[in-house]
């Protein structure tokens, strides 16, 4: 963004609001954090999907940082609340999701509730989301994972105890089938192509494997990327950032107790493949050994890269990910741009 001195909406005008709400961000993680990995197994319970799982999740956190601004009294049950917010933004998006499908259809009969992203329908097809309404999934989660009660179930959908009784009694009968595993897809050379460019530490092949329009993001640090500049700064961040991480305890960026012995070189990109989809996987250097400390999703074009999402600071995702790759990782923790120690 830019403007003159006297642009109410510069970048200097703004410094003070932007550092007002990272003030705030960080004061509501203080509460709410060591909830996250509950949200996180909540919205994997829902979408069926590790990926749909920390979209959610992510976007379940903004929700309540926001709405809480809003309430003229703080939740008295946070965890509860949390997991309501959860539940409202996924049953949205799956009406939405199914509205929009009969739409396109209009003579065609109404198609079970699914989930609401279209790689989600690609990595859950055959599992229980087809089967089971959103009402349905979020009362049976509730109940028999998370052992909330018929009273706390109705509070999170907004109903009565007599009708989350009746989606428990429908939800149930129709848990029987098993999931299916997608199919495997070849890995497209662009990926090779982008781990040798990193291992060789070429930032400029990098950036030249990706097409003109395509963004990088920064899942958990809600940051999208588009500028050519911007892009590069990100691989450079990517390549070089174990620099800083491996003196987080002096330099700031995470909270030193996610250190856990990192040396400052740079890490190592290996492609994986995790239910059918090739991954970027970037191995870091640690006293004891290398661990995934990152992992990188990407969509391709034409033999380019169109997006690539970089999850760091997404813990819960990169546990269960690297879990069942049978890969040894670290944590990052939820939180980014932590000032350093000293200041």
């Amino acid at each position: 963004m830019t403007g003159s001195p006297d642009d109410p909406l510069s970048e200097l005008s703004l410094a003070p609001f932007h550092a007002t709400v990272g003030v705030a961000w960080h004061d509501f993680l203080d509460i709410y954090e060591p909830l996250r990995s509950d949200l996180y197994r909540y919205c994997r319970h829902l979408t069926r999907s590790p990926w749909d799982a920390e979209d959610l999740a992510q976007d379940a956190m903004a929700r309540a940082f926001i709405t809480l601004a809003r309430l003229e009294e703080p939740p008295p049950n946070p965890r509860a609340w949390l997991f309501r917010v959860a539940s409202n933004l996924w049953i949205d998006q799956a009406r939405k999701a199914r509205t929009s499908e009969r739409s396109r259809a209009p003579d065609a009969e109404p198609p079970a509730p699914t989930a609401p992203e279209p790689r989600a329908q690609r990595e859950a097809a055959g599992t229980l989301i087809a089967r089971l309404s959103p009402q349905e999934r979020v009362a049976v989660v509730l109940k028999d994972v998370f052992d909330f009660t018929i009273e706390e179930i109705a509070e999170a959908l907004a109903t009565s105890p007599n009708a989350v009784k009746a989606a428990l009694h429908r939800g149930r009968g129709k848990l029987a089938a098993p999931e299916d595993d997608p199919p495997r897809t070849a890995i497209p050379g662009v990926l090779d192509a982008f781990c040798e460019a990193f291992n060789a530490r070429d930032i400029g092949r990098l950036t030249s494997l990706l097409l003109s329009g395509a963004t990088i993001e920064v899942v958990g640090a809600r940051a999208e990327y588009h500028s050519g500049g911007a892009k590069s700064k990100v691989f450079h961040g990517m390549l070089y950032g174990s620099k800083r991480l491996a003196e987080a305890d002096k330099r700031g960026g995470i909270e030193p107790r996610f250190m856990q012995g990192a040396l400052p070189s740079p890490p190592r990109c290996e492609v994986r493949v995790h239910r059918g989809e090739p991954l970027l996987l970037l191995w870091y250097a640690h006293t004891d050994g290398e661990a995934v400390r990152a992992i990188n999703r990407v969509e391709v074009d034409d033999e380019r890269i169109a997006r690539l999402q970089n999850y760091f600071f997404t813990p819960d995702f990169i546990a269960e990910v690297c879990g069942e790759l049978g890969v040894p990782f670290r944590s990052n923790g939820y939180r980014w741009s932590l000032p350093t120690a000293n200041s």
